[in-house]
């Protein structure tokens, strides 16, 4: 596979630091360079998605630097990582926040990418916007690909702060406008984007690892763990982060309707306190992370899979629970009606009551808790890891290739009121400052 070809615009901006690059660049691999907000020992979809693509670029033949909060790891799949010093957000100490440094430029220099690859840009992400991307490839004159993982502005409305939705799609814009190419993981989500504004926006599926999420994996030792010693109880599995965003509260009158049914969550967060108090008394079974075969054996020792959550911008554990053969009821809602035919591979509800039904259709019957599973597995095993990121690095050519246009709007002389002024002034002394840490 070629490395993407593409050329260095307006060449005499490039005097002090650009990373120096011919008009033509053909090589059997590229140097990808990304940039993280998240990374492990974190566990999280974004996480989940990153790990998967580093060890398919790798098995690709490609190369990969990974810049991330540190994590006590240098190296991941054999591609180096750039641990940047961190601290835990006070609101969610699992999360670690890094800020850029200026360091980092010297470690792009010596890795000379192709392209860089900036997933949910925030503060450390901040550094992949300004060496890459804008009308002259950034400070180091290179193609930037932002993607876009998380419905930030509807996670806004769990946490009473919906009124700042407006500003924060003007940050959004903003910087999704320095991307020659940016990604979604769903359709919903490349629509939602557009909508706003937001251009150059690509679908970029999410995959599943079928091997590993295999109904084989079913286990009575699982079972019994996750039912608390009553195997023999219906078992509704919900696998995912405990935070406010993914209505897990609203499990529990679905969880009422079936007086001998048992619900397993798997996941750590913040809101796991706030869900110990409002499930209490009820057959609930609290069991943290799981990981691998573990976490495979949670999925294939289940009944059904519950998914509430509706800012979901695509669901990888919903993939996960239907390659494992196991029926899911979800919402209708974000990226993942795109996974799941209704009635078909699986079942969508909008209201709790019709959730009550679908999940009531299959407690009754065996039969057809079989029939979506396999239905499910059939459909959901089509989604590899491989062919999600071939279809990446086609992205990362289409990045390369239209670096040299003005991906900036171009600037229209106007007269500024005092607001535009004091915008434009912000504007400069924030990239003063920026540049003052990102030489």
């Amino acid at each position: 596979m070629n490395s993407c070809t593409y050329e260095v615009a307006h060449r005499e901006r490039a005097t002090l630091s650009a990373i120096p690059v011919q008009q033509t660049v053909a090589r059997p691999h590229m140097r990808i360079a990304f940039f993280t907000e998240t990374f492990i020992p974190k566990v999280d979809g974004i996480v989940t998605t990153v790990c998967q693509t580093v060890k398919q670029l790798k098995a690709l033949g490609h190369e990969v630097l990974i810049f991330a909060p540190e994590g006590g790891l240098t190296e991941f799949e054999h591609c180096r990582i750039v641990g940047l010093k961190s601290s835990a957000f006070p609101l969610y100490p699992d999360l670690r926040l890094a800020l850029p440094r200026a360091s980092m430029r010297k470690h792009l220099m010596d890795f000379k990418p192709d392209v860089l690859h900036v997933a949910e840009p925030a503060l450390l992400g901040i550094a992949g916007l300004y060496y890459g991307g804008g009308k002259f490839g950034g400070a180091l004159h290179l193609p930037l690909v932002i993607s876009y993982h998380t419905d930030l502005p509807a996670y806004l409305h769990y946490y009473h702060l919906g009124f700042l939705e407006p500003h924060v799609w003007k940050i959004l814009r903003f910087r999704h406008k320095r991307a020659a190419v940016n990604l979604c993981t769903s359709k919903k989500m490349v629509d939602q984007l557009r909508s706003h504004r937001i251009e150059r926006v690509a679908l970029w599926p999410g995959g599943v690892d079928a091997d590993l999420f295999h109904p084989s994996r079913r286990s009575e030792v699982m079972r019994a763990r996750l039912t608390e010693g009553q195997p023999e109880s219906p078992l509704l599995l919900y696998v995912g982060r405990l935070s406010a965003e993914k209505d897990i509260e609203s499990l529990k009158p679905m969880l009422e309707a079936f007086p001998q049914a048992r619900l397993a969550l798997v996941g750590d967060g913040p809101h796991r306190k706030a869900l110990e108090q409002h499930f209490a008394g009820m057959p609930v079974h609290m069991a943290g992370f799981l990981h691998g075969e573990e976490l495979a054996g949670a999925y294939a020792s289940s009944d059904i899979f519950v998914m509430p959550s509706r800012t979901e911008t695509l669901g990888l554990v919903v993939l996960e629970a239907m390659c494992a053969g196991l029926p899911v009821v979800a919402v209708r809602a974000g990226g993942i009606p795109e996974m799941i035919e209704d009635g078909v591979s699986g079942y969508l509800f909008d209201t709790t009551a019709e959730a009550i039904a679908r999940i009531g259709e299959l407690l009754e019957s065996k039969d057809r808790q079989r029939f979506l599973g396999e239905a499910a597995r059939e459909h959901a095993s089509r989604d590899s890891w491989r062919s999600a990121t071939i279809q990446l690095v086609e992205q990362y050519k289409l990045a390369c290739e239209r670096q040299p246009e003005a991906v900036d709007e171009p600037l229209t002389p106007r007269s500024l009121t005092l607001g535009g002024r004091m915008k434009k002034t912000l504007k400069r002394s924030t990239m003063f400052a920026i540049r003052r840490l990102l030489p």
